[in-house]
């Protein structure tokens, strides 16, 4: 008969999964990126989920496993992320995390519960690949007033309300905004012609005048990186009111394999 003797167990719970997507395939990225999460432990795990283990805001919930301490209440803490791609295709960016998660299973399928992982969308930089059949927008925002690059800017092409593709700036105030599936074509005219395709849109920006990063475009040509701040959290620019947060739209065509320069002078204080 075999014997055997248990001479350690690690047991984890996890608190949290983050799932990176990139923001204009939606697809899973699925290279390994630097996650830091405030107060916290975080591990990658097999998926390609970024899971939080542990956390120091949380005592007790990382070892009750049936039943989870019911203070604090689900979602009343708010912990900020960071998330950087070393291999430099994908901008760095920032995000808020509410813990703790809901770990009712009869909520599972809710956006808000543990067993759902938390989606944060990943923006390339504007050295990265594109495919042939997208719509390219390379932007440039800049200080109406100096010329300054501004860094942290979020960029949205509207068609009405609906967000077709979104972006963000680096600290040289360029961009990526990248549209996919706009038809190459219509079918138009007596006998029937295939027509080019043109869609007409708006390209918003949208800025925090506090957290923006402002370089000198002399710096810009020299490579001067400014000093490195916290990254921009792209969904409190979206969801952003208020003083502080300025947007400025400019009208744009699209076209399927389009690929063309934008330049946006936006006038802050």
């Amino acid at each position: 008969m075999i014997s055997i003797h248990e001479l350690e167990r690690t047991e984890t719970r996890a608190l949290a999964a983050l799932r990176c997507v990139d923001a204009i395939t939606r697809v899973a990225v699925d290279t390994a990126l630097a996650v830091e999460v405030a107060h916290s432990t975080v591990r990658r795990n097999r998926s390609g989920l970024y899971v939080i283990t542990s956390c120091t805001a949380l005592p007790g919930h990382d070892t009750e496993f049936l039943a989870p301490p019911a203070s604090p209440p689900a979602g009343s803490l708010s912990l900020r992320a960071v998330l950087r791609d070393p291999s430099g295709h994908y901008l760095a960016r920032s995000a808020s995390i509410s813990l703790p998660r809901d770990a009712d299973p009869a909520r599972a399928a809710q956006p808000s519960s543990l067993f759902q992982p938390v989606e944060l969308a990943l923006y390339r930089t504007s050295a990265a690949a594109t495919e042939a059949n997208w719509s390219v927008l390379r932007v440039t925002v800049a200080l109406a007033a100096s010329g300054d690059a501004l860094g942290g800017a979020l960029l949205r092409v509207l068609d009405g309300s609906k967000v077709l593709a979104r972006g963000m700036t680096d600290w040289r105030g360029e961009a990526l905004v990248a549209v996919a599936g706009i038809p190459a074509n219509t079918w138009s005219g007596d006998p029937p012609a295939a027509v080019a395709l043109r869609v007409r849109a708006q390209l918003e920006v949208t800025v925090d005048v506090g957290a923006l990063q402002r370089a000198a475009m002399s710096n810009v040509r020299q490579g001067i990186v400014p000093a490195d701040g916290p990254p921009p959290d792209p969904d409190r620019l979206e969801a952003a009111s208020g003083a502080g947060f300025y947007r400025q739209r400019v009208d744009v065509e699209l076209a399927t394999g389009g690929n063309q320069s934008v330049s946006i002078a936006m006038a802050l204080p």
